[in-house]
């Protein structure tokens, strides 16, 4: 089934799940899928704004163009996602404990998120912006940040030996945090 150019507000699927279909140019607003299966669903220049999506199973979701706005998403595992034609934008979402484990988010944009204890182990975030951004405790390992802006960003811990980081872009104080691993004071 396809829906296109569809509203869809205060609607709760935790506890009736979203039909199963294609979802194109369709906008969310204060929607809860916390707990839901979207598994295998297709979104297509889709806007999630004030959505609860906390621990939806996202198995072979296609989230293609999918933007997410003042959003919860802790827990997601956006590894399990399709990976085919992938394109996510996040502002203002919280993001804590989230895996973007492996996936290509080449220039993705994640503007004012909390991103803590987030895991982009094997990501590809090539000129990904990281904006404004908590990334607390997020585990960056054989990540490919090259060409990243971090400039606003703090709280990272990232091994420029572990991950790829060439033209990334750092700025004081938050690129401390690129000496972590040596276990050095600095004053």
């Amino acid at each position: 089934m396809n829906y296109n150019n569809v509203q869809y507000e205060k609607m709760d699927y935790s506890s009736d799940a979203l039909a199963k279909g294609e979802y194109e140019n369709c906008t969310f607003i204060d929607c809860d899928f916390s707990n839901s299966d979207i598994s295998g669903l297709t979104f297509i220049d889709c806007k999630f704004d004030y959505c609860n999506l906390s621990l939806a199973k996202v198995k072979n979701t296609s989230f293609k163009g999918a933007k997410f706005k003042n959003c919860k998403l802790l827990g997601i595992m956006f590894g399990d996602v399709s990976s085919f034609l992938l394109a996510l934008d996040f502002e203002g979402c919280l993001l804590n404990l989230a895996s973007f484990y492996k996936l290509r988010l080449r220039g993705t944009n994640f503007k004012k998120c909390s991103l803590v204890e987030a895991d982009f182990s094997g990501a590809d975030l090539t000129a990904a912006k990281f904006d404004n951004c908590d990334l607390g405790r997020a585990v960056f390992a054989s990540t490919i940040l090259e060409k990243s802006d971090l400039t606003s960003s703090y709280n990272y811990s990232i091994d420029p030996e572990g991950n790829r980081v060439k033209k990334a872009r750092f700025s004081y104080p938050g690129v401390l945090g690129l000496l972590d691993r040596f276990n050095i004071e600095i004053e």
